[in-house]
């Protein structure tokens, strides 16, 4: 069992969402509460939209056909409206979204100057947009962003998005498969006190997402611009009709709400379709019972328009709470700038990464404050190691609750979360989500406890993907989901379940190591690495050699360390006397850099593939494509 780090007190479990949601439904503990949640999904998520007093019209009987995942049949007899949801939740004068920007720029819009906003934006699109039609944005993280996805969603369309960091071909592999009617973009960004000129880029993606009828430019640092070339162009107040009456258009449950996508790593990514009601339902349930988000309550969750964290996010507004949306590098000027935010906007839940946490960490940071309004801080993009729960709660603040979540953009939301009346443990996410019937399979597809598995969901669930966008008879969701276990929802991460209800992850289980046919998580060897104070960073991956899996770990030193023999032994040694000998690598090399997503996740799978000769096509997902070439050198 391991070590209780944090316990809500008698008062705070008592004012918690969950704990009211427990009683509500007659269940004594969270348990008991989950058992019932899965076993009678239908009385669970009308509870949910009851709780929280979600606005949906027709029939919500039947909520579902059926629990087997062959297709998407959730509330096949109601309708509702997304922005709907998040506009009319909040009080007129409070802050809805309070905006900061590396730069010192800042913004707020309470409930009714947002709505506001979203209502000129839809009054301009009405007439060429609705149901059935896909507004993109390629938007840094700013309000424009989320007023353009509520403008869409308000006339029954579908929204999806790309961060501005993203290269022309990245835009385009996604844009040009979902097809959007309207473009919102920036014209620049900032980033580390550098201005980005996006123009040249928009004008090359006007030539080539053909379905573009409309190209809104979005000048938020107040450049001067010349957008003369752009035949579609318009800047964004010139587009802006006036204010009138928002007029929301319901569409089935089922409809798609946003388009998502893969990291595709492999070609172009996968478009998946997320719905409306599922997504809903999924994140008011996350952000009001697990997170304990209400209207009193500022969250800051650090994420970009390119990641599902950013849906998540905005989802928020449906408990008419505070959004802090932060656009700009986490470390300018320094990496404690994001605890200056916390103090002075007085935020209640922050959200975070591990890879934060360890830049945190080797910069030799300085707590100054007590942080006296922060009471949850959350941390996902890849597991948290144990040593990150003690430097939390050694360096940051003793009474907080942290909240590792783990789910992804596939169900856009997470199969295990937090719970404001539950202990936190070293190294545990503290539970399963409500409503998701999750288990751990052995290779054999047998349930088990307390044994590293594979994560799998035995019943569907709303915000389930509807399908793959151009997937006939679904047949890209079935390899994706389905191909390794029958009928049950396989998710491809590498757990534990312990016996107390807590989870512990130990990766991707595609990514994991399979030496002499016992499979080992990559964090297992991480955790070791990163106590190493001349290490800045470590990928580990296994490399196929004569019919067997060969461990290799790649490093990045800190400036100024070199990588001696002394200290490729003591790396071998710290691991195989914390794990086992077959953890140990069988080479230890030296890079530059270590390979990310733009979301901050370490690219194993695209090492992996270099190192066994396999092609990798699609560099766009990579927040630093420069430094592949080097691995090439280790095949």
């Amino acid at each position: 069992m391991n070590k209780v780090l944090w316990e809500p007190s008698v008062d705070r479990k008592a004012q918690s969402q969950m704990h009211r949601f427990m009683n509500e439904t007659g269940n004594k503990n969270y348990s008991e509460l989950h058992k019932w949640s899965v076993t009678k999904p239908d009385l669970f998520w009308n509870k949910i939209i009851s709780f929280f007093n979600l606005k949906l019209e027709g029939e919500l009987e039947p909520s579902y056909q059926d629990l087997n995942f062959d297709h998407y049949s959730w509330y096949p007899n109601a309708k509702l409206n997304f922005a709907e949801n998040l506009l009319e939740k909040g009080e007129v004068e409070k802050t809805a979204i309070n905006f900061v920007h590396e730069s010192g720029q800042s913004r707020k819009y309470s409930y009714g100057e947002l709505k506001k906003e979203v209502s000129k934006l839809a009054a301009s699109l009405k007439g060429n947009f609705g149901e059935g039609d896909v507004l993109a944005a390629y938007m840094p993280h700013i309000p424009e962003t989320v007023i353009s996805m509520l403008a869409a969603t308000s006339l029954g369309g579908a929204f999806t998005s790309t961060s501005s960091d993203f290269g022309v071909e990245g835009v385009v592999d996604r844009f040009g498969q979902s097809k959007p009617k309207v473009l919102v973009a920036a014209a620049g960004y900032m980033y580390n006190g550098k201005y980005f000129d996006l123009l040249p880029r928009i004008k090359e993606l006007e030539s080539k997402i053909t379905s573009l009828e409309k190209i809104i430019i979005v000048n938020f640092l107040g450049k001067e611009l010349d957008i003369t070339d752009l035949s579609k162009g318009i800047i964004w107040e010139d587009f802006l009709g006036k204010e009138e009456e928002l007029v929301y258009t319901k569409v089935p449950f089922s409809n798609p709400l946003y388009v998502m996508y893969s990291s595709g790593t492999t070609g172009k990514p996968k478009c998946i379709l997320h719905s409306v009601g599922g997504t809903l339902l999924q994140h008011v349930k996350e952000l009001g019972l697990h997170t304990d988000l209400t209207a009193s309550k500022n969250i800051f969750y650090f994420t970009t328009c390119g990641w599902m964290m950013w849906n998540w996010l905005i989802s928020g507004l449906a408990l008419g709470a505070t959004l802090t949306l932060y656009e700009g590098s986490p470390g300018f000027p320094s990496l404690g700038e994001f605890f200056k935010i916390i103090d002075r906007e007085k935020i209640n839940i922050f959200g975070t990464s591990p890879k934060f946490l360890k830049a945190l960490e080797d910069s030799g940071w300085k707590n100054e404050s007590s942080f006296k309004s922060l009471d949850t801080l959350m941390s996902t993009g890849a597991p948290l190691l144990p040593e990150q729960f003690d430097f939390i709660y050694q360096n940051i603040k003793s009474d907080v609750q942290v909240t590792s979540i783990c789910g992804g953009t596939d169900i856009i939301g997470c199969f295990m979360l937090g719970n404001p009346i539950l202990p936190v443990r070293r190294g545990e996410i503290q539970c399963l989500g409500l409503g998701m019937d999750v288990t751990c399979f052995d290779d054999n597809g047998v349930e088990q406890l307390n044994k590293e598995g594979e994560l799998v969901c035995k019943k569907s669930f709303p915000s389930r993907p509807i399908s793959f966008l151009d997937d006939p008879n679904d047949q890209k969701l079935k390899e994706a989901y389905f191909n390794k276990f029958t009928g049950v929802w396989h998710h491809g991460d590498f757990i534990l379940i312990n016996p107390e209800g807590g989870v512990e992850v130990f990766g991707r289980s595609d990514a994991t190591l399979n030496p002499g046919g016992v499979r080992i998580g990559t964090s297992e060897i991480y955790r070791q690495t990163e106590q190493l104070a001349y290490l800045a960073d470590s990928l580990c991956i296994g490399r196929q050699r004569d019919g067997e899996v060969e461990v290799i770990l790649f490093v990045k030193l800190m400036e100024g360390e070199e990588l001696s023999t002394d200290r490729i032994l003591e790396i071998k040694a710290k691991i195989k006397k914390n794990t086992t000998p077959r953890h140990v690598p069988k080479e230890v090399f030296l890079v530059q850099d270590i390979p990310y997503t733009r979301s901050g996740k370490k690219m194993e799978l695209a090492i992996t593939r270099i190192l066994n000769q396999k092609p990798l096509s699609n560099i766009e997902a990579v927040a630093n494509p420069e430094c592949l070439k080097e691995y090439q050198d280790y095949i």
